[in-house]
């Protein structure tokens, strides 16, 4: 199937090799581009910029991207305080321009010692360069939000892994792509993120979530396409998600960080199968 090359897929030349023939082929990649994100605050008469993080991304989203990091690293703590973002256009710089600005609300002055962070981080991880533990355990503004009472249907959890793959487009074009997903408890997908990096495509959520008031997300299912590392259970728990399921394994710090935050959460979800690797006092379980 040929897709359309956007700013998020690539298609290039290869040759490709089966047993001792070869042939030249073309073959379609997710781009992986940098995302500097900066930050305007202060008064009218007195707007402070400061450069906050360079991520590797997949382009597209990128507002989001950049509300959602802002807030998932506790240097926001609501939409109110963003006053807009939006691309850096420099007419001195050859290079694409990808450079997103959050303009904060006047007089909000960001948490920015919240975000210990160094300068660089990569696609694949979301905490490299942070100055501290203490710095990573980010405290959410919902932590002391009573969690509602749920019950989870196992014939419900078996349907998400092929809902959120059906979604996927970039990852049907290209096989190399993470998703986030966000369903209600009754199964409907209601927001889907895709991302080279797994954090980035929570955040890109998060982002959206935190723009349209849905937070705090105290009733949906997060469905992580791989793997559920230590970063992506505390971006979850800054939004208020209770309930990570992924379709890949959780690291032992995960699953410390979701016992801290009586956080339900997942792994191996499967059409017939999941592991439960801790589970929230206000869930329960139905085998059926």
């Amino acid at each position: 199937m040929k897709h359309p090359q956007t700013a998020s897929i690539k298609q290039i030349p290869i040759q490709k090799v089966k047993d001792f023939t070869s042939a030249h082929l073309s073959d379609i990649l997710s781009v992986e581009e940098p995302l500097e994100i900066r930050i305007g605050y202060g008064t009218p008469g007195n707007r402070v910029g400061k450069s906050i993080s360079v991520t590797m991304r997949t382009p597209g989203n990128d507002p989001e991207l950049a509300v959602g990091f802002l807030f998932t690293e506790g240097i926001i703590a609501s939409g109110d305080q963003v006053q807009s973002a939006g691309q850096v256009h420099m007419e001195c710089v050859s290079q694409k321009e990808n450079i997103i600005r959050v303009e904060l609300s006047e007089n909000f002055i960001p948490q920015l010692a919240q975000s210990d962070r160094n300068f660089y981080t990569t696609s694949s991880c979301g905490v490299c360069g942070k100055g501290s533990i203490q710095s990573i355990r980010t405290v959410s503004p919902f932590s002391q939000l009573e969690k509602p009472r749920l019950s989870l249907a196992a014939a419900l959890l078996y349907q998400l892994p092929a809902t959120l793959r059906a979604a996927q487009s970039g990852f049907a074009a290209t096989g190399g792509i993470h998703a986030s997903g966000l369903f209600t408890t009754g199964g409907e997908l209601v927001l889907l993120r895709e991302d080279v990096g797994r954090h980035n495509a929570l955040d890109k959520l998060i982002g959206s979530a935190l723009t349209d008031k849905l937070l705090p997300l105290n009733r949906h299912i997060l469905l992580l396409s791989g793997r559920a590392s230590f970063e992506l259970i505390q971006k979850a728990a800054m939004a208020g998600i209770a309930i990570v399921a992924a379709i890949g394994a959780p690291s032992s710090l995960a699953v410390d960080l979701a016992g801290e935050f009586d956080m339900t959460l997942i792994g191996f979800l499967k059409e017939n199968r999941f592991n439960i690797y801790n589970k929230s006092s206000c869930h329960e379980f139905i085998n059926q």
